[in-house]
């Protein structure tokens, strides 16, 4: 049979395979996200996020130092204090426990890794809303941009290289960027969270970091059916505003906005592999459903193909130290 086009002669052998292969990822291109619980003497298991944990200081300290063995990119610490407010107090308290693992892992890896804050009030408030609430229970944007730059100031004095405003408030990163200038932290990066959704894939994190949310984010956050419009133009702000790095979250189920986004972004683009994409794999694979690593490593394939530079992802170690040759 006359085929002079086989394009099966490219997919003959591994090593074929591996010679033209145009999307390469690599464990620096990974963050890991952990949490780090107060009060904990050793590490404990969350239910809905099989093989992820609340860390201890201890541990997490530990992983610190696993990531950068492992080359990876970077750590992002979501802290899990044992008593919250209306304000979230613990958030910009030097004791509490999120600045005080930031000041950890510093001092633990330096600058062999980047290491990466939430900035966000949902971890420290009592009713779970990433912002300040006004009388009638709403989140006011601008008393919370006020907590937010109080909050960006400690994580910076407690060693993170880069904060990750997440909260969707309007004028976010260029009041944390001013704040910081003005206090000479025209060091610290910021990444924006500059597409995230109102999605119900966040459900595993909310067990992970003891959330006291009642209702929903549907206000601040964006509606997961808005068109692709309303996601760039968020970007267009956060990069008029000075955001160094932005994201799409979640990342799979918005594999278009991704691609979009980096279409558009003149900075790094990142996206985050959130809690339930993970859940939805590991317990596939527990019931036998699937090939865990196979399917892993190609949902991380899949974000790097739409235009991810950054991936955030639970399976960030096991990756770098295996699934990447």
């Amino acid at each position: 049979m006359s085929l002079p086009i086989r394009p099966r002669r490219l997919r003959s052998t591994p090593a074929m395979r591996r010679l033209v292969t145009d999307v390469h990822l690599r464990p620096s291109d990974l963050v890991l996200p952990v949490f780090v619980r107060e009060g904990l003497d050793e590490p404990q298991p969350i239910r809905t996020l099989p093989g992820v944990v609340q860390h201890s200081r201890a541990s997490l300290v530990a992983t610190a130092k696993e990531a950068v063995a492992a080359g990876l990119g970077g750590i992002m610490l979501f802290g899990v204090p044992t008593e919250r407010d209306a304000l979230g107090s613990g958030a910009d308290d030097p004791d509490g426990i999120l600045n005080v693992a930031l000041a950890d892992v510093r001092d633990a890896v330096g600058d062999d890794l980047v290491v990466m804050a939430d900035l966000c009030l949902d971890e420290f408030t009592d009713h779970g809303h990433c912002g300040v609430l006004d009388a009638a229970g709403r989140v006011d944007n601008d008393r919370t941009l006020e907590r937010y730059a109080s909050m960006a100031l400690a994580q910076a004095r407690a060693g993170a290289h880069l904060l990750g405003p997440s909260g969707m408030m309007d004028g976010q990163i260029g009041h944390l960027r001013t704040v910081l200038d003005q206090a000479g932290r025209d060091d610290v990066s910021l990444l924006a969270y500059a597409v995230k959704y109102a999605s119900a894939f966040y459900g595993p994190f909310r067990e992970a970091v003891d959330s006291q949310l009642t209702g929903d984010r549907r206000t601040y956050q964006q509606d997961p059916a808005a068109n692709v419009s309303e996601a760039l133009r968020e970007v267009r702000l956060d990069l008029d505003e000075g955001a160094d790095l932005v994201m799409v979250k979640p990342g799979l189920p918005y594999l278009d906005v991704l691609r979009a986004v980096a279409d558009v972004a003149d900075v790094p683009v990142a996206s985050y592999q959130v809690s339930g994409e993970y859940a939805m794999v590991e317990f596939a694979a527990q019931a036998g459903a699937i090939d865990r690593d196979r399917v892993a490593l190609e949902s991380l394939l899949a974000l790097r193909r739409a235009g991810a530079q950054v991936i955030l992802t639970y399976w960030a170690l096991e990756a770098a130290r295996g699934w990447l040759g």
